[in-house]
């Protein structure tokens, strides 16, 4: 048990090692750079605040996705979020030119597609850990997986619309 909590990264370590993986699963939900940005820094400054308890490093990297997702959600859900819209879509993203085509299919997925698909395809978690960190039944992840590919596969046919 003592190895796998040395193995835990301090708060400036983990910036570095999931700094990346916090944005562009933020980005991934809120589709707007800046606020992917914020969005991660404010995970990173709740790390540092509370100091959690972490038993591996799988935990601390499965409480920083979780983080970042809850993030997202609140930022959805706040007044000046659903009053304000984008002020350039042409901005830089963290994805390289082969990624945009798909990743701008996937960023016109509803929320709930979008997240199972990112968390599984781009991070490469299993169903019974994305319900976990998502708080769904496996089987939920598994429908909105299925659901998600198919309009998925439809967007980039070129017959999408959200």
């Amino acid at each position: 048990m003592e190895a796998a909590a040395a193995a835990v990264l301090a708060p400036e370590e983990a910036v570095e090692a999931y700094g990346p993986l916090v944005l562009r699963t933020a980005y991934t939900l809120v589709k707007n750079p800046q606020d992917a940005e914020d969005i991660a820094q404010e995970v990173f400054l709740s790390l540092v605040k509370n100091a959690p308890a972490f038993e591996s490093p799988e935990h601390q990297k499965a409480w920083l996705l979780r983080c970042a997702i809850n993030r997202c959600k609140i930022h959805f859900r706040s007044a000046w979020q659903r009053r304000t819209g984008p002020l350039d879509e042409g901005l830089a993203a963290p994805f390289t030119p082969e990624e945009a085509g798909v990743v701008e299919a996937v960023a016109k997925l509803p929320l709930k597609y979008r997240q199972v698909i990112y968390l599984h395809y781009i991070e490469g978690y299993s169903t019974a850990e994305i319900a976990g960190l998502l708080g769904l039944n496996q089987n939920t992840v598994l429908s909105q997986l299925s659901r998600g590919r198919a309009l998925l596969k439809t967007a980039l046919k070129g017959d999408f619309e959200p």
